[in-house]
């Protein structure tokens, strides 16, 4: 399928960003930068619609701790996302190649949000709130470059993002201690505010 590299480079970046690809998407259709968006992406309401969620997404992915519950929310939304944008860059026919796009697309998003979630947990254990900015502001820029260039040069794009996934899967593995230890202090300030609320 020529448009397989499309949708894992798509899926990739739903998997970090959801709101950012259908909105790039959507662009890059109604500018006319690419003839292959659908014309579903290229709705006002869509356009909108993922805007908002984008500028939503935009804050809550920068403030510790909030990411961390935005991305549990997300758990299911960013998968399904991918999965729906790849059905819809492979066409609408309902076969099979339809339904493989669709698990790429969705696969590829749920195992980039679980590097994204994961990381963010192990980076909430900072003191400090910078590197929460610092690494959201790098994966917005991220998703758009990877999405604008996979709009010229798909295969390129698949490609790095292919690289980008192993490389997080990799550094989510050396962060499971972090991870462990920003489970733990969950737990427990869950635990204090329980016995905070029965005590008179």
């Amino acid at each position: 399928m020529s448009v397989l590299p499309l949708v894992f480079t798509s899926g990739w970046a739903s998997g970090i960003n959801a709101y950012a690809v259908v909105l790039l998407l959507g662009l890059f259709g109604v500018t006319g930068v690419s003839d292959d968006v659908p014309q579903t992406l290229q709705r006002p309401e869509v356009l909108i619609v993922a805007g908002v969620l984008f500028l939503c997404e935009a804050v809550a992915d920068k403030i510790p701790y909030v990411d961390s519950v935005w991305d549990s929310v997300h758990t299911v939304v960013r998968p399904l996302a991918g999965a729906w944008v790849g059905m819809l860059l492979a066409g609408r026919s309902g076969s099979l190649s339809d339904v493989a796009a669709g698990l790429v697309g969705g696969s590829t998003a749920l195992a980039s949000h679980t590097v994204k979630a994961g990381t963010r947990m192990a980076v909430n254990t900072s003191p400090e709130p910078f590197s929460n900015f610092v690494l959201s502001l790098a994966e917005d820029l991220g998703v758009g470059g990877i999405m604008s260039f996979a709009m010229f040069h798909p295969q390129a794009a698949a490609i790095v993002a292919g690289v980008l996934l192993a490389g997080g899967l990799v550094v989510l593995v050396l962060l499971i201690s972090r991870i462990r230890r920003f489970l733990r202090r969950r737990a427990q300030r869950r635990e204090e505010r329980r016995l905070a609320s029965r005590s008179p």
